[in-house]
Order: C-alpha cells, then structure tokens, then sequence
C-alpha cells in the first residue's frame, strides 16, 4: 500500500526539487512537504547534510587535484569553506589555495584571516586558520 500511496502522492502533489510556495502560500519541498510549518526531522537534516559533505568533497577532489593527498586538516579546512561559500568562489581564493598546495600553512592561515570571508563568518575562520596554521 506505501508504494501505491507514494505514487499517487506524486501525481497529485508533483515533485519539486527545488523550494516553491504552494497556493496556500506555504514554503514546500520534495512532495507537498510544509517545510515552514513541518520543517524537517534531525535525521532528514543529517542524512542532507552527509549527502552535501559528499558533493563538497566530490567537488574539491574534481577541482584540486593535489586535495587528496593533502594532511586531514588541510582537507578538514577546505571542505568547511567549500561547504559554506561553494566552490567556485573557494576557487578565487588562489593565493590561499597556492600556499596549502605547496605546503606553506602558515601562509595558507594567514591568508584565511585576511580574507572578506573572514570578515563574514569571524570566528569559523580564526577557528579554521588555527587548524592548519602550525602543521609540520
């Protein structure tokens, strides 16, 4: 009966992938999901969040050839900051990722600190730039 349920639902309500506001004027996801009243269950909100560490991952091992064979927090650092500002503008940071590539951390750090991004997340930044600053 769940499947059967599953399809109809489908057919009547559609499948959106992407937010939208239904008729009643309620933000809604997915298939009818009332995201504004019903919002989501920690596991939906984990089991989301493990599939973006994937595509952030997925999406640095694509664009830095050298990230996996990087130490673990040097990969810890760049998939925090990819997570938050995407790739392509973790891409312009290349003076930054210059400096982890060839190893120079402390420079990496320093540039991390001085950042505009920096100045938007504040502490996340000190909190990362200490992470890689002093590796061997």
């Amino acid at each position: 009966m769940i499947e059967k349920l599953k399809q109809t639902l489908v057919e009547d309500e559609g499948l959106m992938l992407k937010p939208y506001t239904r008729t009643a004027g309620k933000l809604t996801i997915g298939v009818g999901r009332n995201i504004e009243d019903r919002g989501l269950t920690e596991e939906e909100a984990m089991f989301l969040l493990s599939t973006d560490i994937e595509i952030v991952l997925q999406e640095l091992g694509k664009n830095l050839p050298w990230f996996g064979s990087a130490p673990e927090d040097v990969r810890m650092v760049l998939a925090n900051m990819c997570f938050n500002m995407g790739i392509t503008r973790l891409l312009t940071l290349q003076t930054t990722l210059l400096h982890l590539e060839r190893g120079e951390y402390q420079e990496a750090s320093s540039e991390i600190i001085n950042s505009h991004w920096a100045k938007q997340v504040g502490t996340r930044a000190e909190r990362l730039s200490s992470l890689i600053k002093d590796l061997a």
